[in-house]
Protein backbone atom coordinates (compact mmCIF):
# COMPACT_ATOMS: atom_id res chain seq x y z
CA UNK A 1 0.00 0.00 0.00
CA UNK A 2 1.48 3.28 -1.17
CA UNK A 3 0.17 6.15 1.46
CA UNK A 4 0.70 9.99 1.31
CA UNK A 5 0.60 11.82 4.56
CA UNK A 6 -0.68 14.93 3.82
CA UNK A 7 -0.26 17.08 6.85
CA UNK A 8 3.06 15.96 8.48
CA UNK A 9 2.94 17.46 11.72
CA UNK A 10 2.95 16.81 15.54
CA UNK A 11 0.10 13.95 14.55
CA UNK A 12 0.27 13.11 10.84
CA UNK A 13 4.17 13.22 11.13
CA UNK A 14 4.30 10.52 13.81
CA UNK A 15 2.31 7.93 12.44
CA UNK A 16 3.86 8.46 9.34
CA UNK A 17 7.25 8.23 10.61
CA UNK A 18 5.84 5.02 12.33
CA UNK A 19 4.78 3.54 8.84
CA UNK A 20 7.97 4.88 7.75
CA UNK A 21 10.54 3.12 10.22
CA UNK A 22 8.13 -0.14 9.73
CA UNK A 23 9.37 -0.54 6.32
CA UNK A 24 6.42 0.55 4.25
CA UNK A 25 5.75 2.99 1.62
CA UNK A 26 5.21 6.67 2.65
CA UNK A 27 5.44 9.99 1.40
CA UNK A 28 4.80 12.94 3.25
CA UNK A 29 3.58 16.45 1.66
CA UNK A 30 5.44 19.02 3.82
CA UNK A 31 5.69 22.74 4.28
CA UNK A 32 7.67 24.08 6.84
CA UNK A 33 9.81 21.15 7.69
CA UNK A 34 10.61 19.98 4.03
CA UNK A 35 14.18 21.91 4.01
CA UNK A 36 15.32 20.71 7.34
CA UNK A 37 13.63 16.85 6.81
CA UNK A 38 15.13 17.03 3.71
CA UNK A 39 18.97 17.75 5.14
CA UNK A 40 18.81 16.22 7.99
CA UNK A 41 15.83 13.18 8.28
CA UNK A 42 12.73 13.33 10.46
CA UNK A 43 13.56 13.00 14.16
CA UNK A 44 10.98 11.51 16.87
CA UNK A 45 11.58 11.65 20.54
CA UNK A 46 8.97 9.29 21.87
CA UNK A 47 7.92 8.15 24.94
CA UNK A 48 8.23 4.98 22.84
CA UNK A 49 11.65 5.39 22.21
CA UNK A 50 13.39 8.10 20.17
CA UNK A 51 14.05 7.08 16.58
CA UNK A 52 15.76 9.33 12.95
CA UNK A 53 14.59 8.62 9.91
CA UNK A 54 17.47 9.74 7.89
CA UNK A 55 16.19 9.42 3.99
CA UNK A 56 12.31 10.19 4.02
CA UNK A 57 10.40 10.59 0.96
CA UNK A 58 9.31 14.26 1.57
CA UNK A 59 7.60 16.74 -1.31
CA UNK A 60 6.51 20.19 -1.53
CA UNK A 61 3.84 19.28 -4.17
CA UNK A 62 1.55 17.01 -4.19
CA UNK A 63 2.19 16.55 -7.82
CA UNK A 64 5.11 15.05 -7.04
CA UNK A 65 4.26 12.40 -5.49
CA UNK A 66 1.60 11.29 -7.94
CA UNK A 67 -1.36 8.47 -7.14
CA UNK A 68 -1.46 6.36 -4.28
CA UNK A 69 -3.31 3.87 -2.48
CA UNK A 70 -4.21 6.15 1.06
CA UNK A 71 -4.11 9.80 1.63
CA UNK A 72 -3.97 10.02 5.18
CA UNK A 73 -4.76 13.15 6.01
CA UNK A 74 -3.56 15.00 9.54
CA UNK A 75 -3.92 18.46 8.12
CA UNK A 76 -5.91 21.10 10.71
CA UNK A 77 -9.42 22.12 9.31
CA UNK A 78 -8.27 25.77 8.88
CA UNK A 79 -6.95 23.88 5.85
CA UNK A 80 -9.79 22.26 4.35
CA UNK A 81 -10.67 25.16 1.48
CA UNK A 82 -7.36 23.56 0.44
CA UNK A 83 -8.83 19.70 -0.07
CA UNK A 84 -9.17 19.90 -4.47
CA UNK A 85 -5.31 21.40 -4.58
CA UNK A 86 -3.41 18.74 -2.24
CA UNK A 87 -5.69 16.02 -2.40
CA UNK A 88 -6.62 15.66 -6.25
CA UNK A 89 -3.11 14.67 -7.70
CA UNK A 90 -2.94 11.86 -5.89
CA UNK A 91 -6.28 10.31 -6.52
CA UNK A 92 -7.11 7.43 -8.80
CA UNK A 93 -10.34 5.78 -9.10
CA UNK A 94 -9.60 3.15 -6.07
CA UNK A 95 -7.68 5.58 -3.59
CA UNK A 96 -9.03 5.57 -0.48
CA UNK A 97 -8.91 8.97 1.50
CA UNK A 98 -8.83 8.88 5.32
CA UNK A 99 -9.56 11.96 7.52
CA UNK A 100 -7.98 11.86 11.35
CA UNK A 101 -8.57 15.76 11.51
CA UNK A 102 -9.97 16.94 14.76
CA UNK A 103 -13.84 17.69 15.05
CA UNK A 104 -16.89 16.95 13.05
CA UNK A 105 -17.65 18.16 9.38
CA UNK A 106 -14.30 16.77 7.45
CA UNK A 107 -15.22 13.48 6.08
CA UNK A 108 -18.56 15.00 4.74
CA UNK A 109 -16.37 17.57 2.86
CA UNK A 110 -13.94 14.89 1.57
CA UNK A 111 -17.59 12.59 0.48
CA UNK A 112 -19.04 15.83 -1.46
CA UNK A 113 -15.38 15.47 -3.19
CA UNK A 114 -14.67 11.78 -3.90
CA UNK A 115 -17.89 10.14 -2.91
CA UNK A 116 -18.55 8.27 0.06
CA UNK A 117 -17.39 4.92 -0.20
CA UNK A 118 -13.52 6.20 -0.66
CA UNK A 119 -13.60 8.14 2.42
CA UNK A 120 -12.55 6.73 5.99
CA UNK A 121 -11.83 8.50 9.47
CA UNK A 122 -9.44 8.17 12.33
CA UNK A 123 -8.88 9.81 15.62
CA UNK A 124 -5.90 10.14 17.42
CA UNK A 125 -5.45 9.98 20.81
CA UNK A 126 -1.78 11.54 21.83
CA UNK A 127 0.30 13.99 23.16
CA UNK A 128 2.19 15.10 20.62
CA UNK A 129 4.14 18.36 19.37
CA UNK A 130 5.79 20.07 16.83
CA UNK A 131 8.65 22.59 18.60
CA UNK A 132 11.22 22.68 15.46
CA UNK A 133 11.15 21.87 12.34
CA UNK A 134 11.65 18.16 11.49
CA UNK A 135 11.71 17.24 15.15
CA UNK A 136 8.38 15.51 17.19
CA UNK A 137 7.69 15.42 20.05
CA UNK A 138 6.10 12.09 21.37
CA UNK A 139 4.93 12.60 24.94
CA UNK A 140 2.36 10.34 26.00
CA UNK A 141 -0.62 7.76 24.71
CA UNK A 142 -0.65 6.74 21.05
CA UNK A 143 -3.26 4.54 19.98
CA UNK A 144 -5.74 5.18 17.32
CA UNK A 145 -8.84 4.41 16.05
CA UNK A 146 -10.27 4.29 12.31
CA UNK A 147 -13.26 3.59 10.50
CA UNK A 148 -14.70 4.10 7.33
CA UNK A 149 -18.01 6.87 6.69
CA UNK A 150 -20.73 5.61 6.96
CA UNK A 151 -20.40 2.43 6.39
CA UNK A 152 -18.45 -1.36 8.01
CA UNK A 153 -14.87 -1.57 7.85
CA UNK A 154 -13.60 -3.04 4.70
CA UNK A 155 -10.30 -5.08 3.66
CA UNK A 156 -8.49 -1.94 2.83
CA UNK A 157 -8.86 -0.48 5.86
CA UNK A 158 -8.48 -3.44 7.76
CA UNK A 159 -4.92 -3.59 6.00
CA UNK A 160 -4.07 -0.24 6.79
CA UNK A 161 -4.71 -1.39 10.77
CA UNK A 162 -2.78 -4.23 10.62
CA UNK A 163 0.14 -1.60 8.67
CA UNK A 164 -0.77 0.97 11.89
CA UNK A 165 -0.14 -2.48 14.60
CA UNK A 166 3.52 -3.64 12.87
CA UNK A 167 4.49 -0.45 12.83
CA UNK A 168 3.75 -0.22 16.65
CA UNK A 169 0.23 1.85 16.99
CA UNK A 170 -2.09 0.34 18.97
CA UNK A 171 -4.78 0.39 15.97
CA UNK A 172 -7.93 -0.13 16.74
CA UNK A 173 -11.55 -0.60 13.95
CA UNK A 174 -14.43 1.28 14.84
CA UNK A 175 -17.74 0.05 13.25
CA UNK A 176 -19.62 3.91 13.90
CA UNK A 177 -17.13 6.43 13.11
CA UNK A 178 -19.83 9.51 14.00
CA UNK A 179 -19.89 8.19 17.76
CA UNK A 180 -15.81 7.56 17.67
CA UNK A 181 -15.68 11.21 16.42
CA UNK A 182 -18.25 12.26 19.01
CA UNK A 183 -16.61 10.29 22.16
CA UNK A 184 -12.99 12.11 20.85
CA UNK A 185 -14.99 15.54 21.33
CA UNK A 186 -15.77 14.52 25.21
CA UNK A 187 -12.11 15.74 25.76
CA UNK A 188 -11.24 18.11 22.87
CA UNK A 189 -14.06 20.26 23.47
CA UNK A 190 -13.28 21.29 27.23
CA UNK A 191 -9.51 20.52 27.37
CA UNK A 192 -8.90 22.32 23.67
CA UNK A 193 -11.26 25.55 24.23
CA UNK A 194 -10.00 25.62 28.34
CA UNK A 195 -6.38 25.38 27.52
CA UNK A 196 -6.86 28.03 25.10
CA UNK A 197 -9.03 30.58 26.44
CA UNK A 198 -7.35 30.32 30.01
CA UNK A 199 -3.55 30.21 28.28
CA UNK A 200 -3.38 27.33 30.71
CA UNK A 201 -1.94 23.74 30.17
CA UNK A 202 -3.94 20.57 30.49
CA UNK A 203 -2.17 19.33 34.42
CA UNK A 204 -2.94 23.08 35.62
CA UNK A 205 -6.73 22.67 34.54
CA UNK A 206 -7.30 19.15 36.62
CA UNK A 207 -5.35 20.60 39.70
CA UNK A 208 -7.78 23.48 39.88
CA UNK A 209 -10.66 22.20 41.44
CA UNK A 210 -13.31 24.75 40.38
CA UNK A 211 -11.71 24.55 36.20
CA UNK A 212 -11.71 20.63 37.20
CA UNK A 213 -15.77 20.99 37.49
CA UNK A 214 -16.25 23.12 34.17
CA UNK A 215 -13.88 20.69 32.61
CA UNK A 216 -16.62 18.30 33.46
CA UNK A 217 -19.73 20.26 32.45
CA UNK A 218 -17.94 20.84 29.09
CA UNK A 219 -18.30 17.05 28.66
CA UNK A 220 -21.54 16.45 29.88
CA UNK A 221 -22.74 19.22 27.45
CA UNK A 222 -20.87 17.19 24.46
CA UNK A 223 -22.19 13.67 25.87
CA UNK A 224 -25.95 15.65 25.59
CA UNK A 225 -25.38 17.09 22.49
CA UNK A 226 -24.20 13.46 20.92
CA UNK A 227 -27.27 11.94 22.29
CA UNK A 228 -29.21 14.38 20.29
CA UNK A 229 -27.58 13.41 16.97
CA UNK A 230 -27.81 9.53 17.71
CA UNK A 231 -24.86 9.06 19.75
CA UNK A 232 -25.35 7.53 23.14
CA UNK A 233 -21.94 7.97 25.41
CA UNK A 234 -21.98 6.60 29.25
CA UNK A 235 -20.84 8.64 32.26
CA UNK A 236 -18.33 5.30 32.31
CA UNK A 237 -16.80 7.25 29.44
CA UNK A 238 -16.74 10.46 30.17
CA UNK A 239 -15.28 9.62 33.96
CA UNK A 240 -12.57 7.23 31.82
CA UNK A 241 -11.86 10.51 30.13
CA UNK A 242 -11.02 12.36 32.91
CA UNK A 243 -8.71 9.63 34.51
CA UNK A 244 -6.82 9.73 32.01
CA UNK A 245 -6.04 13.87 31.41
CA UNK A 246 -5.23 12.95 35.07
CA UNK A 247 -2.67 11.47 34.33
CA UNK A 248 -1.13 13.32 31.29
CA UNK A 249 1.81 14.85 32.21
CA UNK A 250 1.86 19.27 31.47
CA UNK A 251 0.64 19.36 27.88
CA UNK A 252 -0.10 22.06 25.63
CA UNK A 253 -3.30 21.09 23.18
CA UNK A 254 -2.86 21.72 19.51
CA UNK A 255 -5.34 24.65 19.41
CA UNK A 256 -3.55 26.45 22.77
CA UNK A 257 0.00 26.07 21.16
CA UNK A 258 -2.07 27.84 17.74
CA UNK A 259 -2.69 30.33 20.03
CA UNK A 260 0.59 31.21 21.38
CA UNK A 261 2.03 30.63 17.98
CA UNK A 262 -0.76 33.06 16.34
CA UNK A 263 -1.42 30.48 13.94
CA UNK A 264 -5.60 30.30 12.99
CA UNK A 265 -7.45 27.89 15.43
CA UNK A 266 -9.78 25.10 14.93
CA UNK A 267 -12.40 26.91 16.36
CA UNK A 268 -15.19 25.81 14.08
CA UNK A 269 -14.73 22.09 13.91
CA UNK A 270 -13.59 21.13 17.34
CA UNK A 271 -16.64 23.32 19.19
CA UNK A 272 -18.41 25.18 16.64
CA UNK A 273 -19.91 22.23 14.88
CA UNK A 274 -20.57 20.29 17.84
CA UNK A 275 -22.22 23.50 19.28
CA UNK A 276 -24.45 23.92 16.74
CA UNK A 277 -25.19 20.17 16.41
CA UNK A 278 -26.53 20.67 19.64
CA UNK A 279 -28.50 24.01 19.24
CA UNK A 280 -30.18 22.53 16.45
CA UNK A 281 -32.31 19.86 18.84
CA UNK A 282 -32.97 23.19 21.39
CA UNK A 283 -30.29 21.97 23.77
CA UNK A 284 -29.20 24.36 26.17
CA UNK A 285 -25.64 24.14 26.38
CA UNK A 286 -23.97 27.38 28.19
CA UNK A 287 -20.21 25.91 28.87
CA UNK A 288 -19.98 25.53 24.96
CA UNK A 289 -21.54 28.79 24.09
CA UNK A 290 -18.88 30.35 26.79
CA UNK A 291 -15.83 28.52 25.32
CA UNK A 292 -17.38 29.07 21.41
CA UNK A 293 -17.40 33.36 21.94
CA UNK A 294 -14.73 33.53 23.92
CA UNK A 295 -12.90 31.93 21.74
CA UNK A 296 -13.94 33.82 18.80
CA UNK A 297 -12.99 36.77 20.41
CA UNK A 298 -9.22 35.98 21.02
CA UNK A 299 -9.62 34.72 17.10
CA UNK A 300 -11.15 38.63 16.25
CA UNK A 301 -8.66 40.59 18.67
CA UNK A 302 -5.91 38.54 16.44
Amino acid sequence: MRIAVVGAGAMGGLYGAFLARAGFDVHFLMRRDYEAVKSSGLIVKSCQGDFRLDRVNCYRHANEIGVVDLVFIGLKTTANPYYQELISPLMSSSTRVLSAQNGLGNSGLLADMSGPPRVAGGLAFLCSNRTEPGVINHLDYGFFHTGNFQRPPDDTLRSFARMMQQAGVDCRLVDNLALARWKKLIWNVPFNGLSTLLNLTVDKIMLDPQLHQRAWRVMVEVQAAARANGQTIDDDFLEHMMNLTVKMKPYYTSMHLDRLHHEPMEIEAIIGEPLRHGLQYGLELPEMQILYEGLKEINQAR
